[in-house]
This record gives structure tokens, C-alpha cells and sequence, in this order.
């Protein structure tokens, strides 16, 4: 083997590892930007108003919302480790979720955060890489079909704001809805009829059995419908915005965040909804939106992380 050969695995596995590092301080200096036009835009004597003009009432209906979507989350875990062929109790996979999601929403990179505390938690419970691995993969597609389901649904019965912004026909944005829908269907079919591994390719997707596919189809819509609840109640307000209309933004907003792998989607769902939905009190809306269900989750899951590593040290295998 010659020097230049032996080289390049060694180069190679560099630039695996600077790569991501390399995309996230990208996608940070793209929310960076954002941000910054934002808040340079409006200003931060008009958003820290409309921060301050938001009723108790609200922050609270915003905060339930957020729990709830986290509950949902849990389950998305519940269901993903039964899919991977084990049976763990549900205030573990509750624990593992929490931790992980809570973190990696706010951090980013969910190999090196939400899937390396993943394996942290069910490693030790009895589960190997590839399950893991299985794990996220299912709760990956879970959140896929909610964004499809809800998209399609707020598209079909709420499709003034699109008309409105995008200047097309109400009947071409129902027809769009309506095929976003058929995708929970095709996957249900592909879960009711193909046994063992779906291959596309280099892909083998395990698909799991028609009741699992049920309970994906059915909490992945709840999840989110729950994150835009929150959004919901953080902007209602200060701004005369319909539930489906605003479920419909954040689906769009959600979907463009996930495409430019910003952590959190920080400055890219902000800048979405505002192009949807622009004025200032939406922006202290979006800031309340990012305190509750990004930034307190993310502090509660350092702590819990925390004590559950202390736990892990004081009794070994829990």
C-alpha cells in the first residue's frame, strides 16, 4: 500500500468529522442573519411591548401546549423501541425521549446530540446501534407523516392564506393538500401489505406491523398540531390569526427549517412566518414562542440529563 493510500481513510474520516461541525456553524450564522434583519426591522422596543402586552392566559395555554407536545414525543419513543423488537417501560423511553429532544431540538446535529444521548440511555437498557438507530429512523418517519397530514389538512380547509400570499388558485391549493394526504394512506398500505424490509435502492426501510403504522399516522399529526397550538397561543394575542390558517404557516415553517438544518430552526421559522404573517407583535409572539418551547424544555433537559447520569453512577444499569 503506498503513503498516498494510506492517507486517505485517515483524510477521509477528517473531514466525516469536521462536516457536520462545518454545516452547523453554517446554519448558525444563516439564524444569525436572520435574526438580525428581523430585529432590525421591527425593533426592540416594539417586541419587548408586544412581549409584555401578552396575557397570563396565554403564556399558559402556550406552555400546556409545549408539555403536551413533549408527551407526544415521548410516545414517538414508545412506539419506535416495540417497532425495534424490545419491550421497555414507558417512563424509560419517556426519560430517553426527554432528554434527548429537549436538547437536540436547541442544539442541533441530532447524531452527535439527540441520537448520542439516545444511545447513552438505551444502550444500557439493553438495546444495540443498529436498534437505535431503528428508533430514530421510526420517529423521523412519525414526524414526517404528521407534517404531511396536517399540511394536507390545513391546505384543504383553510386555503385562504395561501391563496392570498401565493396568488393561486383556492382549488390548485386543495388539490396540493389533497396529495399530501395520500402519503399517510401509501404508507399505511406499504405497512399493511410489504413484510419485513421495504428496499429502495441502498435503502432497507423495517416497516413495522399495520398497528404500529396506525399509532404513527395518529400521534404525529397530535405532536404538531400541539407545537402550533403553542405558536398558536403565544401570537393570538397580539395578531387575528385562525388556528388552521396558522397550522398551515408552521407546517411550511417547520418544513423549511428541517431542510436548512438550523438548530431549533432559530431565525428560519421566524423569518417564514413573518413573510406569511409580518408586524412587530408577531414577533414578540414568535419570542414567547422560542422561550417556551424551545429554551425551558432545553434547561429542564440539561437537568434531567444530569440527574440521570448521577443516578446512572450511584446504581449502575438504571
Amino acid at each position: 500500500m503506498t503513503a498516498e493510500a494510506a492517507g486517505r481513510p485517515g483524510a477521509s474520516g477528517n473531514w466525516r468529522r469536521i462536516l457536520p461541525w462545518a454545516m452547523t456553524g453554517a446554519a448558525l450564522l444563516l439564524a444569525a442573519y436572520l435574526l438580525r434583519r428581523i430585529y432590525n426591522e421591527y425593533g426592540w422596543d416594539e417586541i419587548s411591548r408586544s412581549v409584555a402586552e401578552i396575557p397570563i392566559a396565554r403564556l399558559a395555554g402556550a406552555a400546556a401546549f409545549a408539555a403536551a407536545s413533549y408527551f407526544c414525543l415521548t410516545l414517538f419513543d414508545f412506539l419506535a423501541v416495540r417497532s425495534a423488537g424490545h419491550r421497555l417501560a414507558y417512563r424509560r423511553t419517556a426519560l430517553a425521549s426527554f432528554s434527548a429532544l429537549s436538547i437536540g431540538h436547541t442544539v442541533g446535529l441530532a447524531v452527535l446530540s439527540s441520537g448520542a444521548i439516545r444511545y447513552r440511555f438505551y444502550s444500557g437498557w439493553g438495546l444495540k446501534a443498529g436498534d437505535v438507530a431503528k428508533v430514530i429512523l421510526f420517529c423521523a418517519i412519525t414526524v414526517g407523516l404528521g407534517l404531511a397530514t396536517l399540511g394536507g389538512i390545513a391546505l384543504v380547509a383553510a386555503p385562504e392564506l395561501a391563496v392570498e400570499r401565493l396568488g393561486i388558485g383556492a382549488g390548485w391549493v386543495r388539490a396540493v393538500g389533497a396529495c399530501a394526504l395520500l402519503a399517510p394512506l401509501a404508507y399505511l398500505a406499504l405497512c399493511a401489505f410489504v413484510r419485513g424490509e421495504l428496499r429502495l435502492r441502498q435503502w432497507h426501510v423495517a416497516l413495522p406491523p399495520l398497528k404500529l403504522g396506525l399509532a404513527q399516522v395518529a400521534i404525529g399529526p397530535v405532536n404538531l398540531a400541539c407545537v402550533a397550538g403553542c405558536l398558536h397561543q403565544a401570537l393570538a394575542a397580539t395578531t387575528d390569526i385562525a388556528y388552521l390558517q396558522l397550522l398551515g404557516v408552521y407546517v411550511v415553517a417547520n418544513v423549511t427549517a428541517l431542510v436548512s438544518h438550523v438548530p431549533g430552526g432559530l431565525g428560519v421559522i421566524e423569518s417564514v412566518v413573518l413573510a406569511l404573517v409580518p408586524g412587530a407583535n408577531v414577533v414578540g409572539g414568535l419570542v414567547l414562542f422560542r422561550l417556551t418551547y424551545f429554551l425551558v424544555p432545553f434547561l429542564i433537559g440539561l437537568l434531567v440529563l444530569a440527574v440521570a447520569e448521577l443516578a446512572r453512577r450511584v446504581r449502575p444499569g438504571r
